[in-house]
């Protein structure tokens, strides 16, 4: 499985960005996903994730309410879709899957994903 993320740039505080993810190789539909992000300096965080189906999706605190991911099966694609960014937004975003099932309690762990994308830079600053 490769992962080829995607949809960076840079952009004013308050703006907004689509961060895109494609999937080559096995079967999309059965992967779990997830976005994290890594600032410099500072440990990669957990950012959103979405189950196989698509109907449990969870979200760090620090994007709630601004951050939607979602996915098409049938592009192969996970989307962060990120609005009212902020500086400290700022980071390098870093798509993720799991072939199979993760229980709700891992979603957000790192280590719970065995594919990783190259990551995407998204700088908000004005």
């Amino acid at each position: 499985v490769q992962l080829q993320a995607s949809g960076g740039g840079l952009v004013q505080p308050g703006g907004s960005l689509r961060l895109s993810c494609v999937a080559s190789g096995g079967t999309f539909s059965s992967y779990a996903l997830a976005w994290f992000r890594q600032a410099p300096g500072k440990e990669r965080e957990f950012v959103s994730a979405m189950d196989l189906s698509g109907v449990t999706r969870k979200y760090a605190d620090s994007v709630k309410g601004r951050f939607t991911i979602s996915r098409d099966n049938a592009k192969n694609t996970v989307y962060l879709q990120m609005f009212s960014l902020k500086p400290e937004d700022t980071a390098a975003y870093y798509c993720a899957a799991r072939v199979g099932r993760v229980v709700a309690s891992a979603m957000s762990r790192a280590g719970a994903y065995d594919y990783w994308g190259q990551g995407t830079q998204v700088t908000v600053s004005s």
